[in-house]
C-alpha cells in the first residue's frame, strides 16, 4: 500500500512556520532583557525553536499542495507550534521548579509537566485562556513569561496560517484552501482578487484595532483613571482581548482594573467577535453592507437579549455581594456591567471577567452556560459553533416546520436575502452534531476521569469544563471559575483537552477528516 499524501511536503511547511515562530520569541526576549529575568530562557526558546524549524523545512523541497496536503499542513501547524510554543514553560520550569510543576525527582513529575507546558501553549495559541499555571502573579512568574503568553494568544488570533499566506509568497498559490481550512466559521469572504492581500487586510485591520486598544488603555492610566494599569498591563491586555484569548497578568483579571477600563474592553470585546471582513467595508464607507448583515444583526441582538435577561438577574440578587465586582443587588451600573460584560466575554469566548460568576446563584450560570454554546461570527476571532450556523439552522428548522404542513413546498435557506446552498447547509448540520456529540462524550469522560484520581467535580463544572476547551473560552464553574485553574486535573484530562481545544480552533470536521481512510486513500 502506498500513501497518496506527500506529507513531507506538509512536515516542510510546518518547519516554515517555527522558524518565524522563534522570531516572535525576540518579543518576549526584549521583555526579559528590560525586566532582567529569564534572558537564557528565552534565548535558548528563540534557538531550539528555530533550529527545529530549519531542519523541518529543510527535510523537502515545497511544490504545489493539493487538498490533502493543505489539510494536513494547517493541522500539523497548530500541532508543531502548540510543541514549539511549550519550549519556554519547560525552560523556565527547569529554572524555577514552580511554573509548571517541573521536578527532576522522577519520570513521572517531568512527563506531567510536559504535558502542563503542552497544555498553556496550546491554550494560548487557541485563544482558549485555560490555564495549568496556578496562581498568577509577577512573584511566581516573570514578566517576559507571562508577555508570552498574552503574545502567543495574538498570533493564534486571527490565525497562524493566515499570518503566513499574509507573508510568504509560495503559499499565495494555495492560501484559499488554507484559510479555508482554518479560518472560524462556514465560508471565507474574498475581499480582494488576491487572496494574500485578503490575509494582510484581515491582519492589518486586526493590528490596527489591537493598537487603538494599547493606546486607549495607557491613556486612561496616564490621566489617572487606572493608575494600576501601565504601558504593561495595556500591551499584555490589548494582545489577548482583540484574539478574544482572555489570557492575563493580573490573577483577578480585568477585575484588577476599575470600570473605566472595564467599559473599555468591552465594545472591544464586541469588535474581537464579529467578522473582520466587515470591517474592510467600513473602511471603503459601504456602511449598509455592515448593518444589513444578517449575521451582524444576531449577533449584535444576541448580546443586547442576553445581557438584558442576566442584567434583570443581578439587579434582583443573582450575585452574592463580592469582594471582586462587588454588590449588585440594586445597583444599577454595576449590575449592567457585569452583565454585559460577562455576555459578551463568554458569548465570544473571550474569558475575561470582573467578577466571579462561579458564585452567581443557578439561573445566572445556566444563563451563561447558555450564552457559552453561541459563539462569535464566522471570520471573527471568537470561539464556539459561530452564530452564523444556528441562524442557518433555525432557518432549515422552520423551513422543515413548513414542508410538514406543505410537503410539496420547494423552499430554499435564505439569509439576508442570500440562498444558502444545500450542501452548505448540510455541512452546518453535520459540524453542529460532531461538536454537540465531542462536547457530551467528553464531558463524560472528564467526570470519569476525574473520579478515577478521587477529584470531585459537579455535573455543572464537567460540562463547563468540556465547553470551556472546544469552544475556545477558558474559565467555566465551580473550581474552573474564572479565577481558577486546570491544574488539578488529571494528565489524561489534560491530554483530552488539548485536543478539544485544537478540534476546537481548527473547527472539528478539518481534524477529523485526517482520520478516515478515504484522506489517505491506501
Amino acid at each position: 500500500m502506498r500513501l497518496n499524501v506527500d506529507w513531507r511536503q506538509s512536515c516542510a511547511l510546518v518547519g516554515t512556520v517555527l522558524k518565524y515562530l522563534a522570531v516572535t520569541m525576540l518579543i518576549p526576549l526584549f521583555v526579559a532583557v528590560v525586566y532582567g529575568n529569564d534572558v537564557l530562557v528565552f534565548l535558548a526558546s528563540v534557538v531550539i525553536t528555530a533550529g527545529l524549524g530549519v531542519a523541518l523545512e529543510r527535510s523537502a523541497d515545497v511544490d504545489d499542495l493539493g487538498a490533502e496536503e493543505t489539510l494536513l499542513f494547517v493541522a500539523l501547524a497548530w500541532v508543531g507550534v502548540s510543541v514549539g510554543g511549550a519550549v519556554p514553560y519547560l525552560l523556565e520550569g527547569f529554572g524555577t521548579a514552580s511554573t509548571v510543576g517541573l521536578s527532576l525527582e522522577s519520570p513521572t513529575a517531568l512527563s506531567v509537566s510536559v504535558v502542563n507546558a503542552l497544555f498553556e501553549s496550546t491554550s494560548g495559541f487557541t485563544t482558549t485562556g485555560a490555564t495549568v499555571l496556578g496562581e498568577i502573579s509577577f512573584e511566581r512568574h516573570s514578566h517576559a513569561l507571562l508577555m508570552y503568553r498574552q503574545l502567543t494568544q495574538w498570533l493564534g488570533g486571527m490565525g497562524i496560517i493566515v499570518l503566513m499566506v499574509a507573508i510568504l509568497p509560495e503559499l499565495a498559490v494555495n492560501g484559499a484552501q488554507l484559510i479555508d481550512a482554518e479560518a472560524p466559521g462556514p465560508e471565507l469572504k474574498k475581499l480582494t482578487p488576491q487572496i494574500a492581500e485578503t490575509a494582510r487586510i484581515l491582519w492589518l485591520v486586526y493590528a490596527g484595532f489591537t493598537a487603538l486598544l494599547i493606546c486607549l488603555l495607557y491613556a486612561l492610566h496616564r490621566f489617572g483613571v487606572a493608575p494600576n494599569l501601565g504601558l504593561y498591563n495595556a500591551i499584555a491586555h490589548g494582545f489577548t482581548t482583540l484574539p478574544t484569548g482572555g489570557f492575563s497578568p493580573e490573577a483577578e483579571s480585568i477585575a484588577a482594573f476599575s470600570p473605566a477600563v472595564q467599559w473599555l474592553v468591552i465594545p472591544f470585546m464586541i469588535i474581537a467577535g464579529t467578522n473582520f471582513a466587515l470591517f474592510y467595508f467600513v473602511l471603503q464607507g459601504k456602511y449598509v453592507e455592515v448593518f444589513q448583515n444578517r449575521e451582524f444583526q444576531g449577533y449584535v441582538g444576541a448580546i443586547v437579549g442576553a445581557a438584558l435577561v442576566l442584567w434583570a438577574l443581578l439587579f434582583s440578587g443573582a450575585a452574592p455581594p463580592l469582594e471582586l465586582g462587588g454588590a449588585t443587588r440594586g445597583v444599577l451600573e454595576n449590575s449592567l456591567r457585569q452583565a454585559l460584560f460577562q455576555t459578551v466575554s463568554l458569548l465570544n469566548s473571550t474569558g475575561y471577567a470582573t467578577s466571579d460568576f462561579a458564585q452567581w446563584n443557578e439561573g445566572g450560570q445556566i444563563l451563561l452556560l447558555a450564552v457559552m454554546f453561541i459563539g462569535g461570527s464566522a471570520g471573527s476571532t471568537g470561539g464556539g459553533v459561530k452564530l452564523i450556523r444556528w441562524l442557518v439552522i433555525l432557518k432549515a428548522a422552520r423551513r422543515q416546520l413548513s414542508m410538514t404542513v406543505y410537503p410539496d413546498i420547494v423552499e430554499p435557506v435564505r439569509l439576508g436575502g442570500q440562498v444558502i446552498d444545500e450542501e452548505v447547509v448540510r455541512g452546518i448540520f453535520a459540524f453542529t452534531f460532531l461538536y454537540l456529540f465531542i462536547f457530551a462524550v467528553s464531558a463524560v469522560v472528564i467526570t470519569l476521569d476525574a473520579g478515577r484520581v478521587g477529584l470531585e467535580l459537579t455535573t455543572l463544572e464537567a460540562l463547563s469544563a468540556s465547553i470551556a476547551t472546544i469552544g475556545n473560552l477558558g474559565p467555566g464553574f465551580g473550581m474552573l471559575g474564572p479565577f481558577g485553574s486546570y491544574l488539578e486535573f488529571p494528565v489524561t484530562s489534560k491530554l483530552l483537552m488539548i485536543v478539544l481545544m485544537l478540534l476546537g480552533r481548527l473547527e472539528v470536521v478539518p481534524v477529523l477528516v485526517l482520520f478516515t481512510r478515504s484522506f489517505w486513500k491506501w
